[in-house]
C-alpha cells in the first residue's frame, strides 16, 4: 500500500514532469510552425532574431499552458486569505529584497570563474532586444514558475517534511528549480534565489511575494539589457567603469537594502498554512 508521503513525493516529480513535457510540447509545436512559415535566412543576424522571437514563443506558450494546467488540475490551489491580509508592506519589501539581492548574488557568481557558453549569451540578448521578450520572461515566467515549483512542488514537499525539516524541503524545491534552467551558471543562480522564494513562501503560505521577487528580479534583467546592450556578455566591474572600490561601495549599498529588507520579510511573513 502506498502511503501518503510516498504518494506525495510521486505528485512532486509528476509536476516537475509536466512542467518538462509542456516545455517540450511548446518546443516541437514552435519549431513545426516556424518551419512550415519557411523563416530561413542567410544572414546571421536575421537568424538570431528568428531564433529569439521562437523562444520567446516557446516560452509564452509553455508559461500560458503550465498555468492553465495547474490551475485546472488544481494542483496550484488558489485562496484569497492572503490578499485580504493586506499585505502590501511585505510585498513592498520582496521588490526591495530582489534589488538588493542582485549586485551581491552577481558578484558571488563572478566568483567562480564560470562563464555562460556563448550560444545562450547569444539567445538571451535575442529574447532581451525584443518587445515581447519582457512578456515572456517579465510577466508569465515568474507567474508559471512560481505556481510549479512553490505552489505546486513546495508545497507539497511541505506535506513529506514538516517542522524542523522544512529547510530540507525548501533546499530540495531550489535545487529542482536550478537544475531545469539546464546549465551550471543559471542552474546556481536560480538555486539560490529558489531558497529565498521558497523561504517566502513557507512564511507566507502563498506564492504572491515570490511572484513580485520574481518579476522584480526578471524586469531588472530585461530593463539593464536595453539600456545597456554592451553589458550582456560583460563583467558587474565594467557597470562601475573598471573601479574596484565604486563596484564594492555598490555591493555595500545592495546589502545595506538586502538585510533590512530579509529581517522585515522575517517579520512580515508569520508562519501561516500553505495556500496560494
Amino acid at each position: 500500500m502506498i502511503t501518503k508521503s510516498t504518494k506525495d513525493i510521486l505528485n512532486t516529480l509528476w509536476y516537475l514532469v509536466a512542467f518538462l513535457m509542456i516545455h517540450v510540447l511548446s518546443s516541437l509545436l514552435t519549431f513545426l510552425l516556424f518551419g512550415l512559415m519557411g523563416h530561413e535566412s542567410a544572414a546571421s543576424t536575421a537568424q538570431t532574431d528568428s531564433k529569439g522571437m521562437q523562444l520567446i514563443i516557446i516560452s509564452v506558450l509553455a508559461s500560458v499552458a503550465t498555468i492553465a494546467l495547474f490551475v485546472w488540475r488544481k494542483w496550484t490551489p488558489f485562496h484569497r486569505r492572503y490578499i485580504r491580509s493586506r499585505p502590501w508592506a511585505a510585498l513592498v519589501w520582496a521588490i526591495f529584497l530582489a534589488l538588493g539581492s542582485i549586485l551581491p548574488l552577481q558578484w558571488l557568481y563572478e566568483q567562480t570563474q564560470i562563464a555562460l557558453p556563448d550560444h545562450l549569451v547569444q539567445l538571451f540578448t535575442a529574447i532581451l532586444g525584443e518587445r515581447w521578450g519582457y512578456l515572456a520572461l517579465g510577466i508569465l515566467a515568474p507567474i508559471a514558475e512560481e505556481m510549479v515549483f512553490r505552489g505546486a512542488i513546495l508545497r507539497t514537499l511541505l506535506q513529506v517534511f514538516k517542522g524542523k525539516m522544512s529547510w530540507f524541503a525548501i533546499f530540495i524545491s531550489a535545487l529542482l528549480f536550478g537544475a531545469v534552467h539546464g546549465n551550471l551558471l543559471q542552474g546556481m543562480h536560480a538555486t539560490l534565489i529558489g531558497i529565498l522564494l521558497g523561504w517566502m513562501y513557507y512564511r507566507s503560505g502563498s506564492i504572491i511575494p515570490g511572484i513580485v521577487y520574481h518579476w522584480v528580479n526578471n524586469t531588472v534583467a530585461y530593463v539593464m539589457y536595453n539600456l545597456m546592450p554592451e553589458m550582456a556578455d560583460g563583467k558587474l566591474i565594467d557597470l562601475f567603469h573598471g573601479d574596484t572600490r565604486t563596484m564594492l561601495m555598490g555591493i555595500f549599498f545592495s546589502l545595506c537594502i538586502f538585510i533590512p529588507a530579509l529581517l522585515q520579510l522575517h517579520k512580515r511573513l508569520p508562519n501561516a498554512p500553505q495556500e496560494c
